[in-house]
């Protein structure tokens, strides 16, 4: 039985920033995945997570950052960063998104940035409030002051959508951010591409998903 699907929105609905870090790195001769590498590196409390829990400004953001890859071999300003987030909407998952809530309840818990930084600074934010729209509820991480993985974020979900968590499922591209969830029953699904996990969504589901 499912009664809710509940997103991750980078890498999920929008396609993943992990290709343009790739193409950053290789026009500016940085080290590969240096980006990532600072990213996942004290991933709990690294200027990353303060930023994305709106601990701090973007100025001590983009200072720490730097100093947190330049101690992995490479210097990356942090503002540098931020304008590679802006991913694409993936059209057949916000296709996909709707049929799902037309027959249960939906979710989106994200890690996101102040401000909504990202939507303003890419010129999509109304397309991303539209997309918003679909879901029941929206768990901000900039707004709440907490993120992925901390367990509390997903049992405010649960609790948001009243839903047994053995009966969601939860789609995320980081495996970190998938086992809190999975620990706590839900079913999970490690977005790797869009095709993937609209075929995943449709076995888990047993909707068609696909026009």
């Amino acid at each position: 039985m499912v009664e809710a699907v509940i997103f991750d929105f980078g890498g999920v609905i929008t396609s993943s920033p992990f290709e343009a870090f790739a193409r950053f790195e290789t026009e500016h001769g940085l080290p590969a995945d240096i980006i990532r590498r600072t990213n996942a590196a004290n991933h709990l409390d690294n200027a990353w997570a303060r930023f994305e829990r709106a601990e701090v400004d973007l100025a001590t953001f983009d200072a720490l950052f730097a100093a947190e890859s330049r101690a992995l071999g490479a210097e990356v300003r942090g503002r540098d960063v931020l304008p590679l987030l802006s991913g694409d909407l993936r059209p057949a998952m916000v296709e996909a998104l709707k049929t799902i809530k037309a027959n249960f309840k939906t979710g989106c818990i994200t890690n996101n940035l102040p401000n909504n930084a990202i939507g303003s600074a890419s010129g999509r934010g109304l397309y991303v409030a539209e997309v918003m729209a679909l879901f029941d509820h929206v768990i901000e991480s900039a707004k709440i002051g907490l993120r992925k993985p901390d367990p509390k974020i997903y049992r405010m979900m649960i609790e948001a959508l009243d839903v047994d968590p053995k009966n969601c499922i939860y789609l995320d591209d980081l495996g970190v951010n998938l086992k809190p969830a999975r620990e706590m029953g839900m079913t999970t699904i490690k977005v790797l591409s869009g095709d993937q996990a609209i075929a995943d969504l449709e076995a888990a589901t047993g909707l068609s998903l696909r026009g």
